[in-house]
């Protein structure tokens, strides 16, 4: 029995998710394909993600494929309860989130959604697969294979998989160039400056904008920063990383120096504690903190905390400010948690039809392949990164060459020199 805050949004929900599916044309048709070769019968699929219009269509697509489907939230904040509603109400899918739970709720969701005894999983972040090995030991031998998207869960998984504690083989989705290179760098690097302008309705031209972390949401987001006008610096612990900013010509500072500089932090690092008390201490009056990595672990939420000696909660929307007492403020935006979610709509449709065209057909693949795969990470078939690359561009009606036969036999051949 699914839980959601409000049925009667559904409305609201369908309408919302079929103007996202407008712009998901890569979907679209792999929905249509499976309806027509139903690749998942009978399977059963409990998904932790975050629940939104673009995630609908890949809810729907795996249906259209046969599958039976239990999702809970992969984020508190994230929830967007009219379109968990439609996925009910409209959609058949068994749903458990509602916004703005507890930590105590949200773990309750996957709970729920683990007893429904999948046969597959698809998770964002890695807390799911951490509840089968750790909580829900007792489900490990039904689960056959699992997916993840996002670059915190796969750090997770394979740690996991070094210490010999993964149980079944998982796909990291996050990996193909068409979900990290595309999702990662412009989805992210959009929706975070739109929940950033949107939370606090800040002038970006001008400012000085800290960027830490220069994976490829780094660089998604120092590249639209520098287009609306900001001075970017970013912040690095990989030398070849913090060259390339370099290279492209990013001031790169330690956190220590940045910290007097900036007048929006923004992390996105996968590792904790990323702004810490020491660079609270030397801040700006006025800076706005916000993180776009998956937890809120990267800016030290505890320590602004304890720095403050007042809070006003919601002076705007998902908008905190922390007095301290010399005087200065700092504005939290979205509790430390995910800013292009939480205070957003997250990543634009049209982006995110490649990251979930990738999970559909990656659940079809291991349909059939999973019994061939050890209990450890593996990548996406190149084939399935290939094919979303081709329908993608066949949908924006753009063409590119082909090899001729002379050509192909070139690039196999050993024998031809100069």
């Amino acid at each position: 029995m699914s839980d959601i805050a409000d049925r009667s949004l559904a409305y609201e929900g369908v309408k919302r998710i079929e103007w996202a599916d407008r712009s998901m044309p890569v979907l679209r048709q792999i929905r249509e394909r499976f309806a027509a070769e139903r690749p998942l019968d009978g399977v059963k699929v409990a998904a932790c993600m975050h629940i939104t219009t673009e995630t609908a269509g890949l809810i729907r697509t795996l249906q259209a494929g046969g599958a039976s489907v239990a999702l809970a939230a992969s984020n508190p904040l994230s929830t967007q309860d009219d379109t968990a509603a439609a996925l009910v109400e409209e959609y058949g899918a068994e749903v458990f989130a509602r916004a703005g739970t507890d930590r105590e709720g949200y773990y309750a969701h996957i709970h729920q959604a683990l007893e429904t005894g999948p046969d597959f999983v698809l998770d964002d972040g890695c807390d799911l697969v951490n509840t089968l090995h750790t909580d829900r030991t007792d489900l490990l031998g039904t689960v056959k294979a699992g997916c993840e998207q996002t670059t915190t869960g796969v750090i997770r998984l394979h740690q996991m998989a070094r210490e010999g504690a993964l149980k079944f083989p998982v796909v990291a989705v996050n990996d193909t160039d068409t979900k990290h290179m595309f999702d990662n760098r412009y989805g992210t690097g959009q929706s975070t400056l739109d929940g950033i302008v949107r939370a606090t309705n800040t002038l970006l031209a001008g400012k000085t904008v800290v960027i830490a972390g220069f994976g490829y949401c780094g660089r998604g987001l120092a590249e639209r920063a520098r287009g609306l006008g900001a001075r970017v610096v970013v912040t690095e612990i990989d030398p070849v990383k913090a060259l390339d900013a370099t290279m492209q010509g990013f001031a790169v500072r330690p956190m220590a120096e940045a910290a007097v500089e900036g007048d929006v932090f923004i992390t996105v690092t996968g590792n904790r504690d990323v702004v810490n008390a020491d660079h609270l201490a030397v801040m700006k009056d006025g800076a706005i903190l916000a993180n776009s990595g998956h937890f809120d672990v990267e800016i030290d939420v505890r320590a602004l905390s304890d720095m403050a000696v007042e809070v006003h909660h919601g002076i705007r929307p998902q908008t905190d400010e922390y007095v301290l007492a010399d005087g200065r403020r700092l504005v939290l935006l979205a509790e430390g948690r995910l800013v292009n979610l939480a205070a957003a709509e997250g990543h634009p449709a049209a982006v995110m039809d490649m990251s979930f065209a990738d999970q559909a057909l990656t659940c079809a693949w291991l349909a059939t392949s999973h019994a061939s795969l050890s209990p450890a990470v593996h990548d996406v078939p190149k084939e399935i990164d290939t094919e979303v690359a081709r329908l993608k561009l066949a949908s924006m009606s753009v063409s590119i060459d082909l090899l001729t036969p002379d050509q192909e036999d070139y690039l196999h051949s050993w024998r031809i020199g100069s």
